[in-house]
This record gives structure tokens, C-alpha cells and sequence, in this order.
């Protein structure tokens, strides 16, 4: 069987099991956590002169009229919600409030590096590093599968860095040793081993290995 048919057969059999996930996730959905860059609009039942639509800033506050700046980014609008009222009710009496999000960014991973297709994916299910590969194209003949990069962000300023080993994957399709991405991964398929990653590095800094792919964070 030639290069081009293996491939497109490993492909279908990545991309299935998170084809047949699909309707499951659609019930299973982890809660929706504010990002950077939201948009979410508040109502206040009794005291509408508060209401606001604000946007997530970059260090992950909202800047309210009634509270003054407060952090919701990583919260759910749920937890927002309460955070804001605690805050609030130092001023007003039981306030009612109700938060919508207007705006919102997909979920989304990036991969670059010797792949076919590099870029920025949007995660419609749960989603493998093995499986995101496959969405940017698969793998070059230059790649070095035996260690790809995970840059995973653990806060605003430190990534976690994870060496992967998608050789053995590829070859046998196992999944179970596959490893689960979150949203805001990024995979770097290196073209020579990489020596002396440490463990952790400062977000800032990862985007030197992402040009020209726009790195998933500011």
C-alpha cells in the first residue's frame, strides 16, 4: 500500500471516533469558561442604570461600573454571576442580575511545525494530539514523531511543556495512549529532537516557535 493511501486510511480512522463521539459530547459539554475576549452583557432587574456590555480584557478582568474591576476569566458565567454579586451587594440590596454571553471565541488548538496544513483548528468534540495532526494535514516526511511539543497554559504567565511520543500511535492507531488536548493547546511537530525543554516556560515566550502560525495566546 503506498505513502498516500496509508495516510488517508489513518486519517479515517482517527477522525471516526471523534465523528461517532460527536452526539455524546453534545450532551457531556464541560461548562463554558470565560476567555479572553468575550463579550458578556449584564442586566440588572431592579437597577438597569447598572447594566453594561463589557469584554474580557487581557489580564482576564472586566472593568464594572458598580464593582469596579473584577477577574472572571476562567470562570463560568454561573460563578461570574455570583463573584459580581457578592461584590455588588455592598452597594445595592439583593441585587437580580443576569449575564449573557453576547460573544464568544470556538474552542480551538494549534499545530505547526512539519505538518501538511499548519494552523488553528476549532475542536468540535474531544480531541486527541494524534487527531490534531491528522486535522493539519498529517505528518511530513521530515517530522520527528517521536517528539512532539505540547505548550499547554497552566496561567497567565507559565505554559507547561510536554514531550510526545506519536510514533507508536500513528502506527497502531492506539488511542488509549493518545493524549487528550485542552483548548488553547498548541503542538509543535519538530523537524530535529529538541534537547533542554524545561518543564515549564513563560507564555510570552512561546510564540517564537509558532511564526508565522499565530500562537493561541496574546
Amino acid at each position: 500500500m503506498n505513502r498516500f493511501l496509508t495516510d488517508k486510511l489513518t486519517v479515517l480512522l482517527l477522525l471516526v471516533p471523534m465523528i461517532a463521539r460527536g452526539s455524546d459530547q453534545l450532551h457531556h459539554r464541560p461548562v463554558y469558561t470565560l476567555h479572553i475576549g468575550d463579550v458578556i452583557v449584564l442586566s440588572y432587574r431592579y437597577t438597569p442604570e447598572f447594566d453594561q456590555t463589557v469584554t474580557v480584557q487581557p489580564d482576564g478582568t472586566v472593568s464594572l461600573n458598580i464593582v469596579g474591576s473584577i477577574k472572571v476569566a476562567g470562570l463560568s458565567v454561573d460563578d461570574a454571576r455570583q463573584r459580581i454579586v457578592e461584590k455588588a451587594s455592598v452597594r445595592l440590596n439583593n441585587p437580580e442580575l443576569t449575564i449573557t454571553l453576547q460573544q464568544f471565541e470556538q474552542p480551538y488548538v494549534v499545530v505547526a511545525g512539519e505538518v501538511e496544513h499548519p494552523g488553528k483548528f476549532d475542536m468540535r468534540s474531544s480531541t486527541t494530539a494524534l487527531q490534531a495532526v491528522m486535522l493539519a494535514g498529517g505528518f511530513k516526511d521530515s517530522a520527528h514523531d517521536t517528539q512532539v511539543i505540547l505548550f499547554r497554559r497552566v496561567n497567565e504567565d507559565l505554559a507547561e511543556v510536554r514531550k510526545l511520543n506519536l510514533h507508536n500511535v500513528k502506527k497502531n492507531s492506539d488511542l488509549e495512549r493518545d493524549t487528550e488536548l485542552e483548548p488553547g493547546d498548541m503542538l509543535l511537530v519538530t523537524r530535529n529532537k529538541m534537547e533542554h525543554l524545561a518543564r515549564f516556560m513563560k507564555a510570552s515566550n512561546i510564540g517564537v516557535y509558532f511564526n508565522p502560525v499565530p500562537a493561541a495566546w496574546p
